[in-house]
């Protein structure tokens, strides 16, 4: 049944009707729309009733079989033999889902990835990015003889400083199982043999993580973030630590505004010495 809509025809301003497929003007005829799509699923779904979904998770890069592997599913209405049969096939059913060394460091390597991207709450396609930069690792035959835990380390940062995102070497290792040595020899291995797009991240990227451990408030913050701009367009962030430089903008906004922040603490949030901080600070003052 046709249903009328309160947008005129874009002709003759008539009156338009839209019935399963098309939008009509039913004075001139104008098709103004037509073979509509609905994009939502076929089915409808009842909290008493069966799922009637059919699509499954989407496909991930994250999981060695792109998460198109398929789970023999439990039953408390299986009883006796048939349900010991099923938990026998369950459990050979989960062997054989990994069938190669090269799957089975795959699937080590993407939970540290999954537990270092949630320790440092990093979206999902950050994740999906790190996973993507290991498969390529192991392409191109970099991955044997080094550390894996260090390459899901070495990935996630890399990913980081590839999609711009302020995580520092040592925050990466707080939540991994490698060490920062082997993280720098995995991350020389993949920005040597991939050839990485990476570069300095800006130091406006961590005046906000910064400013909300110090507790600073909003106005310091702002003029953190015009000092951290600043010193990237007047050259004086060059060369420096991009953390430390932003560790100087706060502390020297803060000290415009009356603020509490100290070089000593400004420091020890950005993981630099006072010395990085006041140098900076005296450079941005210079400038």
């Amino acid at each position: 049944m046709s249903t009328a809509t309160q947008t005129g025809c874009p002709e003759c301003d008539g009156r338009l009707t839209t019935d399963a497929s098309e939008t009509v003007c039913s004075d001139c005829g104008l098709v103004v729309a037509a073979d509509h799509i609905d994009h939502g699923p076929e089915w409808r779904s009842f909290p008493e009733g069966p799922s009637r979904e059919r699509t499954g998770a989407p496909l991930t890069r994250s999981r060695h079989d792109r998460g198109l592997s398929t789970e023999i599913g439990r039953s408390t209405r299986i009883k006796g033999r048939k349900r010991r049969r099923l938990a026998r096939m369950r459990v050979q059913h989960n062997r054989a889902q990994i069938s190669t060394k090269r799957e089975r460091n795959q699937v080590y390597v993407f939970t540290e990835i999954r537990t270092i991207t949630s320790g440092l709450g990093l979206p999902t396609h950050l994740r999906e990015m790190a996973s993507t930069l290991f498969r390529s690792a192991q392409s191109e035959d970099i991955v044997r003889g080094r550390s894996l835990e260090g390459f899901a380390a070495a990935c996630v940062y890399a990913s980081c400083r590839v999609q711009q995102i302020s995580r520092t070497v040592d925050e990466v290792v707080a939540e991994a199982r490698a060490d920062r040595a082997e993280l720098r020899a995995a991350y020389d291995a993949l920005n040597r043999e991939l050839g990485l797009p990476t570069g300095p991240i800006a130091p406006v990227e961590y005046v906000p993580r910064y400013a909300s451990r110090l507790d600073v408030d909003a106005d310091v913050e702002r003029r953190a973030r015009e000092y951290a701009a600043d010193c990237t367009e007047s050259g004086v962030a060059s060369g420096r630590n991009p953390s430390g430089v932003a560790a100087a903008c706060l502390y020297t906004a803060s000290r415009d505004l009356d603020g509490d922040v100290t070089q000593a603490t400004a420091a020890d949030v950005a993981g630099v010495t006072p010395v990085t901080v006041r140098n900076t600070y005296v450079d941005l003052r210079d400038e």
